[in-house]
């Protein structure tokens, strides 16, 4: 599947940045380590172990990541969604924030997304019938990732896009 190129003029997508600037310097302020991430693209991926929305970021700050959570530095064990309601031209396109935050290392990871509804479909069926959905930073010129794992993908989409895609409960 094609990558999914934040538009960069877009004023959703600069509003989501900004706003994950100002919310990761609200937890500097707190004595916080934050990083935010800068995707250029977002984009579905389904491939054998590696399933849920590729983000692919510059190589600096993949090292960034790769080095805090494979390192050991810090483990994950919470995490914050931001999702924003599409706007009223009634467009596919999504954009939400993700604070993927190791509380006892004070340490937080913003992430950044846009995606389409109809080129995640199938993504995000998955993510709802396993109840997972996974977000992988990456970077173009490696195979390597770090995944972050998300147990309510229904926070990622507006609540009639749930009733459609998840399982039936019958």
């Amino acid at each position: 599947m094609t990558a999914d190129a934040p538009e960069t003029t877009d004023p959703l997508w600069e509003e989501l940045l900004a706003d994950a600037r100002s919310i990761a310097e609200e937890y500097r302020e707190d004595g916080w380590d934050a990083v935010v991430l800068e995707p250029t693209a977002v984009s579905p991926v389904e491939q054998d172990e590696r399933v849920g929305l590729d983000v692919t970021v510059s190589a600096a700050e993949y090292d960034i990541v790769a080095e805090l959570v494979e390192a050991g530095e810090v483990t994950i064990t919470a995490a914050d969604v931001y999702y924003r309601p599409p706007a009223e031209t009634g467009s596919d396109r999504r954009v939400a924030l993700t604070v993927e935050r190791d509380d006892a290392a004070e340490t937080a990871i913003f992430v950044p997304l846009t995606y389409d509804l109809a080129a995640c479909r199938s993504v995000f069926e998955t993510a709802l019938l396993e109840e997972e959905l996974l977000t992988h930073v990456t970077t173009q010129s490696t195979d390597q990732w770090v995944s972050f794992s998300h147990d309510d993908p229904s926070l990622f989409l507006e609540e009639s896009d749930v009733r459609a895609w998840g399982p039936d409960d019958e």
